[in-house]
């Protein structure tokens, strides 16, 4: 299993993916707001989404994990 974790501290904009989708290596499955931007975090492996630990709006800090995927 991998953790896709928050490589900044900011707001979930949007959240792309849902527990049991499929993911490849480099695709998008979250995008935070820090300072009026937008930063997508990607999928460092293939595989299947096993949970989503944040929801549009949360606040997150650095190292956080958003999503597990296995």
């Amino acid at each position: 299993m991998s953790e896709i974790v928050a490589n900044m501290a900011g707001s979930v904009w949007k959240v792309l993916v849902k527990t049991g989708d499929p993911v490849e290596e480099g695709q998008d499955v979250v995008i935070l707001e820090s300072m009026k931007m937008e930063i997508p975090i990607t999928a460092e492996s293939s595989g299947t989404v096993k949970d989503v630990k944040v929801n549009e709006g949360d606040f997150v800090n650095e190292g956080d994990i958003l999503v597990e995927v296995e």
